[in-house]
């Protein structure tokens, strides 16, 4: 069983003023030793309210979800003290970050490299997750079961790792594709890993993604061209 870990919190953030205070008020601070949200050129308040409620607020400027994250991970592996465990989730409130502990204890007590909050095995509120998002969740954990044999139900956004175990896998994605490369790179690296089930609400706002067209039809070339494109490397 791991002692005491150090947990950091890292958030991408792409203009949710109206949901970032929500978020970092619910997070258990009692099991969180920094929270860092990763402004992605937001051209709101964003900045200026998460800064406000107790985040390390990092900027940038390049789009992209996975520049986000590496962003925050950049940052977290240039402190001396890094952490034990890392925990991603997301800006617009539908993650429900109160749950935090129950991601993090399989790596604590049962020491799991990789935990997925699924939202498939959860309770989803209605129309918390549109038509396109549910098959492609559905084709993409598929695929990966088909090629890399790992069972996974979701790609959720709430999941956390060993922070040694995320830097091993070098993740290098800075779109939409994010989620499902450290999935397939865990799978081939036999990770242990496993999934607790999540609760998620409807977003507050606008998703940037499945809110429009053109980030849906992106958004689904991105995950399965990753599946393939890992098939294919040694």
């Amino acid at each position: 069983m791991m002692q005491k870990p150090a947990i950091d919190v890292v958030i991408p953030a792409f203009n949710e003023q109206e949901s970032i205070v929500y978020v970092l008020k619910d997070i258990p601070m009692d099991w969180v030793r920094e929270v860092v949200v990763v402004s992605n050129n937001s051209t709101d308040d964003t900045v200026k309210r998460a800064s406000g409620n107790g985040a390390t607020v990092l900027d940038e400027s390049r789009q992209g979800y996975g520049y986000a994250c590496l962003k925050g991970i950049d940052y977290l592996k240039s402190k001396t003290d890094q952490p034990d465990i890392i925990v991603f989730m997301d800006a617009d409130y539908s993650d429900h970050p109160e749950e935090l502990p129950f991601v993090v204890q399989p790596i604590i007590e049962r020491n799991m490299d990789m935990v997925i909050g699924s939202r498939a095995l959860g309770t989803r509120e209605k129309k918390s997750m549109m038509p396109q998002q549910l098959f492609g969740n559905w084709l993409a954990t598929w695929l990966i079961r088909l090629f890399y044999g790992a069972k996974y139900t979701d790609l959720g956004p709430f999941r956390a790792l060993k922070f040694e175990k995320l830097l091993e896998l070098n993740m290098q994605d800075t779109t939409y594709g994010w989620t499902v490369e450290m999935q397939v790179k865990a799978a081939k690296r036999k990770y242990e890993f496993c999934e607790v089930p999540v609760n998620y609400r409807e977003r507050i706002g606008v998703s940037k993604v499945t809110g429009t067209i053109k980030g849906t039809i992106l958004a689904a070339y991105k995950i399965i061209f990753t599946i393939f494109k890992y098939v294919l490397k040694k």
